[in-house]
């Protein structure tokens, strides 16, 4: 059994920042931290004091978090970048709002005594002595300081007060996990109410000291505990007074905290065969649970339903039979061909999220050199009569202005080039599309041919396939390629306006040219020749990919299988020390890296095009260390040079590391390592939540039926599905009722806290 946290967390946009810049506005992204930890940087919007952002993350992470906080940054080419402000949101705010925090937040000051981070080692005891006793308080060590001077790191030293008297620590030159070892002692009266204040600050020779954080204990429990020793987070200084500030801007997020317990794998095996013994059954089978569950299935959280059960059937080899189940029952229902896969059932955001788990990587290699050229041009490109800006392109000889006709016909030119590319890749890559999505379209297109067989709807078929591949893959990632992974920043606005124009004609080959389409914005029609021309492509494309048999499917997804799935990739920078002392030189290699849950093995050329950040090599590393039985509990943030390391400036090369490993906050991939027992999870979860509605839907079949009562013990067994089911979601509430407190775990269970 094992607790889950995870944030979902959209930062949605800003309003009214404050000017950073000369010009009057700012250049705003923002930091997600984590207990200090960054994990998150958005893309930076370029000049504006309303930013918009959209981006949406999912952190897993320890369920003993304290806070995270959301800084929004100014970014400046010449010098640091400024903060604007920040939004903090405590996990006890988070777990107030069951369904997620949403709406805007105000962003306050950042104050540097209140942007501490890292523990301090201590042992606090009682000594009793023949005429008084004493306070005993031994400094030891402390780890993950926040680095306060300009070589990254800090010159710490500890002040203890107690009762009026204040003694210090030694200071510890340049470094962030410094040892102390140092004991003091005061006298303690019977009774006493003072606290023990505990403050670490960065020593500066010039200047005035920097705050780097404080514990506060209450000495009368310590007369209890007689005894304490452990680490404790560095607190805030929140003793000043706050003004309010009214001009620092507001930020719209959408965050929500989620804790799971997740049950050992037995406990789910009878939810999971159930799920998939009706999934193999098919349209055919007796009980039609997933029919039960779409039809009661809220449309907030259908997509949230539709990712977890396409994962689980994904992990069970049952995802293109549990996708082709969900085609069967929306053709059913379907009377009109043009409503077809049209709306945000089931089965729409099953196939969203299948694409997304499962090709991914295949539409970075037919998306990304043409996005690449897109925005390495960055050309000024528009159709639309009513919206050409002569101006912003200039002249396009050394006497003749550029007029508006010659805009739209370089701007047809320029679209068709990134049209034909992009059609002429997609034709290419027939045998670059996994095995399993190229099978499931077979499937797809053939419940499509046998459902509306009439010469009539001969293209529906091509355009069923094209809604979900070019309709609602490849068109949102042309227009948002931050958001898949295709770049790294967000478009400028003449980039996102081509980028638009661009998925727009996707869009109308998807479409197959039809006339609906073209009659809705007819300045689109200098692009039909390669359009009508495009739609040939891709009839033909489609023909060949599901023309795939069950023995090239399985051929194809066993050759897979040998290889180590495929984490990250991309280029980092080695760096090189050569020779000892003052005149040591170093320099930077750059090596192109991959990382599979076996290896991690670099090579000199790049292999692909993928975004190299700190942070997501970061999670990478620890996603595929969680389950490695020699992770180090601890380790060395610095370097060993000389005689000691860099970081703690211990001399033992064997030394224990001094700072603790951090291997639980991971951001989610769409490449990332499929979790059974996770996905199960969440389905319980929500089958909890219909369990009333599921109940009362057996009893209607039931009273029709004149079959038995729902079950209500662990030792009948039920025969219809709908009754397994609601049988099973009787034991798994049992189960968690007998696991230990579901609520999140403590940190460790100490006789004696810090005050707050």
């Amino acid at each position: 059994m094992a607790k889950r946290s995870s944030l979902s967390i959209r930062i949605v946009e800003g309003k009214n920042l404050p000017a950073k810049d000369i010009t009057g506005s700012s250049d705003p992204y923002c930091i997600v931290k984590v207990d200090n930890e960054p994990i998150i940087r958005t893309a930076t919007v370029w000049k504006t004091l309303c930013p918009f952002w959209g981006e949406e993350y999912q952190v897993y992470l320890s369920p003993t978090f304290h806070a995270v906080a959301f800084y929004v940054m100014d970014e400046d080419a010449l010098s640091r970048d400024d903060v604007i402000g920040k939004v903090c949101l405590t996990r006890d705010t988070l777990a107030a709002h069951p369904k997620g925090f949403s709406g805007w937040a105000h962003l306050t000051e950042v104050d540097p005594d209140e942007e501490v981070q890292g523990e301090i080692h201590l042992r606090l005891e009682v000594v009793r002595g023949p005429r008084a006793c004493r306070l005993r308080c031994s400094v030891l060590e402390a780890r993950d300081l926040a680095p306060k001077d300009r070589n990254g790191a800090s010159d710490p030293f500890v002040r203890v007060r107690y009762n009026g008297r204040m003694q210090e620590t030694s200071v510890v030159k340049k470094s962030c996990y410094p040892r102390w070892n140092e004991t003091f002692e005061f006298e303690l009266e019977e009774g006493a109410t003072e606290a023990l204040c505990v403050e670490v600050w960065d020593w500066d020779l010039v200047s005035r000291n920097d705050f780097l954080g404080k514990v506060v204990f209450n000495v009368q429990r310590l007369w209890v505990a007689q005894q304490e020793e452990g680490w404790f987070r560095l607190q805030p200084d929140q003793s000043k007074s706050r003004r309010e500030e009214d001009n620092l801007g507001s930020l719209q997020l959408e965050v929500r905290l989620r804790d799971e317990t997740v049950l050992p794998s037995g406990c789910y095996q009878p939810l999971v065969q159930l799920l998939c013994h009706e999934v193999k059954l098919g349209i055919q089978g007796p009980g039609q649970l997933i029919p039960l569950i779409e039809e009661m299935t809220s449309t907030e959280c259908r997509q949230d339903v539709a990712t977890s059960l396409l994962k689980l059937f994904l992990g069970q080899g049952l995802a293109k039979d549990f996708l082709d189940l969900l085609f069967q029952l929306e053709l059913g229902r379907t009377s009109e061909a043009n409503t077809l896969f049209r709306s945000n059932s089931l089965a729409s955001k099953s196939m969203e999220s299948f694409l997304k788990v499962a090709g991914m990587h295949y539409l970075h290699g037919v998306l990304g050199p043409i996005v690449n050229r897109v925005f390495e041009e960055k050309k000024y490109v528009e159709l639309d009569p009513s919206k050409v800006e002569v101006k912003d392109v200039g002249c396009s000889g050394l006497h003749r202005p550029q007029t508006e006709a010659d805009v739209l016909e370089q701007s047809a030119q320029t679209l068709r080039a990134h049209l034909g590319a992009l059609l002429s890749a997609l034709s290419r890559s027939v045998r670059a599309c996994p095995a399993v999505v190229r099978a499931t379209f077979r499937q797809l297109f053939r419940r499509v041919r046998e459902r509306f067989p009439g010469a009539q709807h001969e293209n529906l078929p091509f355009i069923a396939v094209t809604s979900f591949l070019c309709l609602r893959f490849f068109s949102p990632a042309i227009m948002a390629p931050k958001l898949f992974h295709l770049r790294e920043r967000h478009a400028d606005a003449r980039t996102s306006r081509t980028l638009l124009l661009l998925a727009k004609a996707v869009q109308n080959v998807g479409n197959m040219d039809m006339q609906a389409s073209r009659a809705k914005e007819a300045w689109m029609e200098p692009l039909q020749p390669t359009v009508r021309q495009g739609v040939a492509q891709l009839k033909d494309f489609i023909t060949k990919l599901v023309d795939i048999e069950e023995k090239e499917e399985l051929d194809l997804q066993r050759a897979l299988g040998l290889q180590a799935p495929l984490v990250k990739e991309g280029p980092l920078f080695i760096h090189r020390t050569k020779g000892k002392g003052p005149l040591t030189s170093s320099s930077f290699k750059k090596l192109h890296f991959s990382l599979t849950t076996e290896a991690l093995s670099f090579a000199k050329t790049p292999s692909s095009k993928c975004v190299n950040e700190l942070n997501q090599w970061l999670s990478a590393l620890r996603k595929v260390s969680i389950n490695n039985p020699g992770l180090l509990g601890s380790y060395h943030p610095g370097v060993f040079r000389g005689d000691k390391w860099s970081c703690c400036h211990q001399k033992d090369r064997t030394d224990l590391g001094c700072d603790k490993t951090r291997s639980r906050v991971t951001l989610q991939e769409w490449n990332d390592p499929l979790d059974h027992d996770l996905e199960a999870q969440l389905i319980y979860q929500h089958l909890l939540g219909m369990e009333a509605a599921l109940r009362e839907k057996h009893r209607e079949l039931s009273a029709g039926t004149g079959a038995g009562s729902v079950p209500t013990g662990p030792c009948e067994a039920p025969e219809d599905p709908l009754a397994q089911l609601l049988q099973v979601l009787q034991n798994l509430r049992e189960a968690h009722r007998s696991s230990p407190a579901g609520s999140p775990p403590a940190e460790p269970s100490r006789r004696l806290q810090p005050q707050t």
